[in-house]
């Protein structure tokens, strides 16, 4: 079978993901993992799983749709429990909009939510157009990690605020503030 057309939507919305945590890191409030594996170890996961994911949603033929369908719905499911877990308003679209997420503080919630947006529309249109072969309940099933996704970005936001008491750094300064 020949590569699904490079699947750009999936591409976007794995460089999406990738700018979401490592906006984080740079920030100053960590990233997903870092509370367990250190920072430098999740940054390397990341940056790893992030170029996998982009290289081999261009070449990978239509058969491999199943792990871009799981890998699009749990992107999706990320940024829906951002959405639902964090404080926010409503835009006068009536979306919601994050007034402050992990750490990052209002400042930095109008580069944030553009950045979850978009990774978040292009994870839904690349499950809509591009993971086809997939079978259809794949991203029905990522979505019920919402809830988990939910309760696990606290805990990991309230190991990284114990950590930068413990073990300060540049990478969790910004957590250091919020006691």
């Amino acid at each position: 079978m020949r590569p699904a057309a490079g699947r750009p939507l999936t591409r976007i919305a794995t460089a999406g993901l990738a700018a979401h945590v490592f906006f984080e890191l740079g920030a100053g409030v960590g990233m997903p993992a870092a509370s367990v594996l250190g920072p430098a170890p999740a940054a390397g996961l990341w940056a790893l799983t992030t170029g996998t994911l982009l290289r081999t949603a261009g070449t990978r033929p239509a058969s491999s749709d199943g792990v871009f369908a799981v890998s699009n719905g749990v992107g999706l499911a990320a940024v829906i429990a951002h959405l639902r877990g964090w404080p926010r308003r409503r835009t006068r679209l009536g979306l919601p909009w994050l007034r402050e997420c992990e750490g990052l503080g209002p400042e930095l919630m109008r580069y944030y939510n553009p950045i979850l947006y978009v990774s978040g529309a292009a994870a839904l249109g690349a499950l809509l157009r591009e993971n086809r072969s997939a079978p259809r309940y794949v991203p029905l099933l990522t979505l019920g990690l919402v809830p988990l996704l939910i309760v696990t970005q606290h805990a990991e936001h309230w190991r990284l605020r114990e950590m930068s008491h413990r073990r300060p750094g540049w990478w969790n300064r910004r957590l250091r503030r919020l006691d």
